[in-house]
């Protein structure tokens, strides 16, 4: 019998059905380390990298402020083509709007989840936390709130069931859920924030069809909207017996 070991040893758990990476919880504490020191202050210039495409896509853009005063840093998922663009570009793109366009004072985002799919618009919650985490505190500080336009079922589900464990205590209080954009008017002036006209249309069809907000589509087919057909057929089948009848 082989001896046994007194060593430390933990088991992290996950649900294999909500499609959450678990690397960032089993990597050991070297390589954060090691990340910690390949990431970059604000003294960092990255003028020599071209963002011009993603620039040109506008999924992160800077707007106007919220009614507390906090400039608004709007970002569309569905702009963002999440094949094509690595982590590490991310990471620098998002580090580089933060640093040269909002280099003080309080900010906010505000999320628009609107249509996103998973494979063509979203990095993955995972490396939305890495991003976050390798921030400075300077600019995780400045961060107030973030606000997250309609949130899908799968969204509310990983921050419900995982949230307070996947994401810091910092971030994770500072989400707001806006299921439909008149809410998001009792925080953000309307003209404050530009809505894609994507965007109203999917509210809307949210506010005549609410429980697609739970992934439930009553009439994916619009039935309701056929004309009932059923007086029209029994008024001719009574046509057809009174024929017979008089013949």
């Amino acid at each position: 019998m082989g001896s046994s070991s007194n060593d430390d040893f933990s088991v992290v758990v996950l649900a294999s059905d909500l499609g959450i990476d678990a690397r960032p919880f089993l990597s050991n504490q070297d390589t954060e380390i090691e990340d910690q020191d390949n990431w970059h202050d604000c003294s960092q210039d990255f003028s020599d990298e071209d963002f011009s495409d993603l620039e040109f896509l506008q999924f992160v853009c800077l707007q106007g402020s919220d009614k507390s005063g906090n400039r608004i840093l709007r970002i569309v998922g569905k702009y963002f083509p999440a094949p094509v663009v690595s982590r590490e570009r991310l990471k620098r793109y998002i580090y580089h709007k933060i640093c040269s366009e909002l280099p003080e004072g309080p900010f906010c985002l505000v999320y628009m989840h609107s249509t996103v799919q998973k494979e063509d618009n979203s990095p993955g919650v995972t490396i939305l936390r890495w991003i976050y985490e390798e921030l400075p505190p300077e600019i995780k500080n400045r961060l107030q709130v973030i606000y997250f336009i309609h949130p899908g079922l799968r969204s509310r589900l990983v921050f419900a069931t995982l949230g307070r464990f996947f994401l810091s205590g910092g971030l994770y209080w500072k989400i707001k859920y806006i299921n439909r954009l008149q809410y998001l008017w009792e925080d953000i002036k309307k003209g404050e924030v530009e809505i894609p006209e994507f965007v109203q249309d999917h509210d809307d069809v949210l506010e005549h069809r609410p429980l697609t907000d739970y992934g439930i589509e009553p009439d994916p087919l619009h039935l309701t909207e056929v004309p009932n057909t059923a007086y029209s057929l029994g008024r001719y089948e009574e046509r057809l017996t009174s024929r017979e009848f008089m013949s």
